[in-house]
């Protein structure tokens, strides 16, 4: 009642405002009750058509929410069939399964043999130098080792094909044109004799076959190897010696990263070439001395045959001496002959002991090449540690080779040395022999 009464209070509240404003707004109380009239009227319009449209939206939202619970009661359904329809399904692809492992049995396991085989025979082929003539077989193998289910016959007819293409042409020597790329980078297409599974050829020498294709070698291998290739290709009745690379390219390109004698020689560097003079100017000398001697001794030896006319030579210079000094004693001639051949020493020994110090400087200048090489090294090991022994490969080679070439330009400087020397004294024995035979017949002639 207190609610009822506090809301009758408000409305008269309400009233009497608005009866107060449209005292204001009007200027007579008829025109107010007038308008008061139309508003009640207005008023009740509008409350009864909002009252039919709630009614009317009311029976809407009754019907949508009755086809929404109906929807959902409809996949409830439909979500339970649909499980047992799954579970049905498992049922039956785990009773498949079954059943395909009963048929297969034993082929099964022939399948997976297949299936390895052609996977382990993919990389065989790719790299034999049979694909260069019959290119696109490892790819129809890589397909069947990739298979997920079993091969069929035509992928099996496929590795059939392609293990014995390459069991029948490894026994085969077949010519057949083909793109070649040179060292520079330019292909041209080029006739290539293929050798079995071993190598490919062509009239420049060996060629190699790589996953882009065949290409010449960036160097062809030592001269003796690659020198067969052109007389067998040139031959055409009886046999031919050939080298052969039983590893299919392995080891030819190992042959050709090998360093050729002139690239050794040039590791050497600076100490290297060094050497290498101090052997040229050692061979020079010995050269000039073996001449100089052997002329000498022709004439010596021609000497020998006329002792009475004395030429202009060691033997003939000392019996010269003899001549101007017969008249004098025994003594005086044996020290007049002995300045004459002390006289011819020097001619005779000259540049001897050059060569010999020469051949003592070539292996010091060795061992310092290899100290050299090896303070490189250890350098090399102080920046980038030992990881990369290409780092430390340019010092030991360096080390190394100018060891060997102070020892090969030392030994023929000692042999030469050795010749020289020899014939040296050679020439001085015979002088001294002179001069001894020549103080001897004085000495018989004052005697008598």
């Amino acid at each position: 009642m207190n609610k009822l009464f506090k809301g009758l209070a408000i409305a008269s509240i309400a009233m009497s405002a608005s009866f107060v404003q449209a005292a204001d707004s009007s200027a007579t109380l008829g025109q107010l009750l007038e308008k008061i009239q139309k508003e009640r009227i207005s008023e009740t319009r509008i409350d009864k058509k909002r009252e039919a449209e709630f009614r009317s939206a009311r029976s809407e939202q009754a019907s949508i929410l009755r086809k929404a619970k109906a929807a959902r009661e409809a996949e409830k359904a439909r979500g339970k069939q649909l499980l047992e329809d799954h579970a049905a399904n498992e049922r039956r692809m785990a009773q498949l399964d079954e059943d395909l492992a009963t048929a297969q049995g034993d082929l099964k396991e022939a399948f997976g043999v297949v299936r390895g085989v052609a996977g382990d025979t993919t990389g065989i082929v790719a790299a034999s130098v049979i694909s260069a003539q019959f290119p696109g077989r490892a790819d129809e193998l890589a397909a069947i080792g990739a298979l997920k289910g079993l091969p069929g016959l035509a992928e099996l007819e496929n590795l059939w094909f392609a293990l014995q293409t390459e069991m029948t042409e490894s026994a085969n020597i077949s010519k057949f044109k083909v793109a070649v790329s040179d060292t520079q980078g330019d292909t041209t297409e080029r006739e290539v004799t293929r050798v079995g599974a071993f190598n490919l050829l062509d009239s420049d020498g060996y060629l190699v076959f790589r996953e882009d294709g065949v290409s010449e070698l960036a160097k062809q291998p030592q001269s003796h190897i690659a020198g067969s290739v052109s007389p067998y290709l040139e031959t055409t009745s009886g046999y031919t010696a050939l080298y052969l690379d039983p590893s299919r390219g392995s080891l030819l390109n190992l042959l050709t990263g090998q360093a050729t004698l002139e690239e050794k020689y040039h590791q050497g560097e600076t100490v290297g070439y060094i050497i290498t003079a101090v052997l040229i100017i050692g061979l020079l000398i010995a050269i000039e001395r073996l001449i100089t001697l052997t002329l000498l001794s022709s004439k010596i030896n021609a000497q020998l045959k006329n002792p009475n006319t004395p030429q202009n030579n060691p033997l003939g210079r000392i019996l010269k001496v003899y001549h101007n000094a017969k008249g004098t004693d025994v003594e005086t001639l044996e020290l007049r002959l002995d300045e004459a051949i002390l006289k011819e020493i020097p001619r005779l020994e000259r540049g001897i002991s050059i060569i010999k110090v020469l051949a003592a400087i070539a292996p010091m200048l060795g061992l310092l090449g290899t100290v050299t090489g090896m303070i490189g090294t250890f350098q090399a090991i102080t920046l980038f540690g030992t990881g990369d022994p290409k780092m430390m490969a340019g010092g030991i080679s360096t080390a190394l080779v100018t060891t060997v070439l102070g020892l090969v330009a030392a030994l023929p400087l000692m042999l030469v040395h050795a010749v020289v020397s020899g014939r040296s004294k050679s020439l001085l024995h015979v002088l001294e022999e002179q001069s001894v035979g020549i103080i001897a017949e004085h000495a018989e002639k004052e005697s008598n």
